[in-house]
């Protein structure tokens, strides 16, 4: 029997999984969340052995829940299940620790396939994402923190409230954007925002 937890913002979303899930032998549901905080308590709490997990949770930005969950002392599987096609959404997943990506566009049969591979120690990458993850991520270069404000940036926070959300100054939020749009040669907000999207770094 496979123990799988969700972490999933919306609830029916969340609710359609847990019971498509739960109708799948050999899987058992376990534990569910709408967020980041709630979702470690849960994995301390229930400690499954697959999480299906929203990258895209309300109380934190992008990627960083799968640091989150690298902390734990015995963190789940994960499989991101996104709603991005983008093969370097994919690659930024599995880069930053999920097992396994599954786009929401999918038929329900690769979930469950995803879910099995990863319980069999594979790593499920969709195609294309191979190659990125090889060093051909268009933003390879940036450093974890330059992700994040890149991320907030394009949610159009501003330079003061990315400063206090990370608990940095306001000129050294300015640093960053500064190399973010050297390393990534773009000239302004706009355009780091229209990389973000296309690339899946953020969905807006």
């Amino acid at each position: 029997m496979i123990r799988i937890a969700i972490a999933e913002e919306h609830t029916i979303p969340r609710w359609a999984l847990r019971h498509a899930l739960a109708a799948v032998p050999d899987l058992e549901v376990v534990g569910e969340a709408s967020n980041v905080a709630d979702t470690v308590a849960m994995l301390r709490s229930v400690k499954p052995d697959v999480l299906i997990l929203d990258t895209t949770m309300p109380d934190h930005t992008g990627f960083d829940v799968l640091g989150e969950i690298r902390n734990l002392e015995s963190g789940p599987l994960v499989v991101v299940l996104a709603p991005h096609d983008d093969p370097s959404y994919a690659a930024r997943a599995i880069a930053a620790g999920a097992h396994g990506y599954v786009s929401t566009s999918a038929e329900p049969k690769a979930l469950i396939d995803a879910i099995e591979a990863v319980s069999r120690g594979e790593q499920v990458i969709p195609l294309g994402a191979d190659k990125l993850l090889a060093g051909e991520e268009p933003a390879g270069s940036l450093t974890h923190r330059e992700l994040q404000v890149m991320e907030m940036l394009s949610r159009g926070m501003t330079n003061r409230e990315i400063g206090v959300n990370l608990g940095i100054s306001i000129k050294t939020v300015d640093t960053h954007r500064g190399h973010l749009l050297k390393k990534l040669r773009l000239r302004n907000n706009s355009e780091l925002t229209r990389f973000a999207v296309k690339h899946g770094y953020v969905t807006l």
